[in-house]
């Protein structure tokens, strides 16, 4: 489990293991599963599960789900590839659910 300390973070919920930085943060606006969810650039300690295809609310993406490293627990998803010309943007971008992350200030 890495540590950080610094700007602020976001960490599992559940087992407190940082997973993204603030400053990688790249929008609020996302939905997912459990309602709120956030956009990162980069996410760490998280494990990338096996692409599938599925029909998101903006169109069709190859999409990974992502884990926590340390407890397992579902976070979100890994952009792997957008159909759609206009949605290229999000492709290698991680969507995290805001229900299971909590922000570390230090």
């Amino acid at each position: 489990m890495a540590e950080y300390s610094g700007n602020p973070f976001f960490s599992c919920r559940n087992c407190k293991n940082p997973v993204a930085l603030r400053e990688d943060l790249l929008s609020k606006k996302f939905v997912a599963k459990s309602g709120a969810a956030y956009m990162f650039s980069h996410a760490m300690n998280v494990i990338v599960g096996q692409k599938e295809d599925k029909t998101l609310m903006t169109g069709v993406f190859s999409v990974a789900g992502i884990h926590c490293s340390n407890c397992g627990q579902e976070l979100g998803w890994k952009y792997i590839r957008a159909y759609d010309p206009q949605q290229k943007f999000k492709e290698g971008r991680f969507i995290i659910e805001r229900a299971k992350i909590v922000k570390v200030y230090y």
